[in-house]
């Protein structure tokens, strides 16, 4: 499929400047495009590659002004990062395969209604009651436990596991490997050994979340594990039993909730962060990779390193640390002057 800058542009709300007809058919990082590309223009520090990119166009800034000449069409946008994520989910919807039907052999409990826009690959099960909306897609080798409920146009990967009671919303994406609904980390000790406590609760996921592959959400004690509308977990995430993530959160890679913590809205989560379990942490929060969180923390806190600290106070350490070896020296020659003294 190709288009022109021009249609590009007219889909985008943005202006060309250049040759509005040149034809666009593949999407290219600026430093490594090529003819028939468009790429984008949003970090700075990628600003010199402008001038030497093969992309026929690139979308830039309203506010980008050319400091040399330049080979490629530009597309002015507001934001040039979102637009670029606007038309690759455009580009996507178009290319990617749309199958319906129930493909053999797959086991679905009697009684369970199929839409007829649904599609269940090979090897799928549905247990007794599950609730499949309107354009679901469930993928060879996925797991649907009793009464699971699965809300409209979601989609479930391959190997995706949802146990029982569970319910997933509208519009979410679950890649392959997750697991939703397994027993939380729940045991009592008793005499020198461990009683499992069980775990009667289930997991609700809203509408509009995505999953990354292997992630792990745990079923609720008691009521139930949330995560809240908008949400976006990556890969390899553990969210123990009744923890709740607000709306609107993303989490990066390997980050894990320890039980029954409640994390805010509209946070950003770095990669390997371990939250304390029974803390509330607020929204529009931030923390950097590799934190640890021991406590509350309020809304609009930015937190970095572990135990987690304010992230400023924390980079005026690391800057000070740097500095040890120099400061050492000079105590032990101090020391060693006055010795002499």
């Amino acid at each position: 499929m190709q288009l022109t800058a021009s249609q590009i542009a007219a889909l985008a709300n943005g202006t060309v400047e250049g040759n509005g007809d040149v034809l666009i058919s593949s999407f290219a990082k600026i430093e490594e495009g090529h003819e028939g590309a468009i790429s984008f223009l949003a970090n700075p520090i990628y600003t010199h590659y402008i001038y030497t990119t093969k992309s026929s166009a690139v979308l830039v800034s309203n506010t980008f002004e050319p400091e040399q000449p330049l080979s490629c069409t530009l597309i002015r946008v507001a934001d040039p990062y979102a637009t670029v994520a606007a038309l690759m989910d455009m580009a996507s919807k178009l290319l990617q395969p749309n199958p319906t039907g129930v493909e053999q052999p797959a086991f679905i409990a009697e009684g369970v209604s199929i839409p007829e826009d649904a599609y269940i690959g090979a090897f799928a099960y549905l247990g007794k009651g599950v609730k499949i909306g309107n354009g679901v897609k469930v993928y060879p080798n996925t797991y649907l436990g009793d009464n699971v409920v699965v809300g409209d146009n979601t989609i479930l990967y391959p190997g995706v596991k949802i146990y029982h009671n569970c319910k997933v919303g509208n519009n979410c994406i679950l890649h392959a490997g997750v697991v939703v609904g397994a027993d939380g980390f729940g045991f009592a000790p008793v005499d020198g050994h461990y009683n499992k406590i069980p775990q009667l609760g289930n997991v609700v996921i809203e509408d509009d979340v995505e999953i990354g592959a292997n992630t792990t959400v745990d079923r609720a004690t008691m009521g139930s594990t949330r995560i809240m509308k908008g949400t976006k977990l990556d890969n390899l995430i553990q969210v123990a039993h009744n923890c709740v993530i607000g709306e609107n959160t993303v989490m990066a890679a390997q980050s894990g909730l320890a039980g029954s913590t409640k994390l805010g809205s509209s946070c950003m989560i770095g990669g390997q962060v371990g939250f304390k379990g029974h803390i509330v942490v607020g929204d529009n929060v931030q923390i950097g990779a590799q934190s640890g969180i021991a406590c509350n923390v309020p809304d609009g806190s930015r937190m970095m390193g572990s135990p987690a600290i304010d992230a400023g106070k924390y980079a005026r350490q690391v800057v000070l640390e740097k500095n040890l070896q120099s400061l050492y020296d000079r105590v032990k020659a101090l020391e060693a002057k006055l010795s002499n003294d």
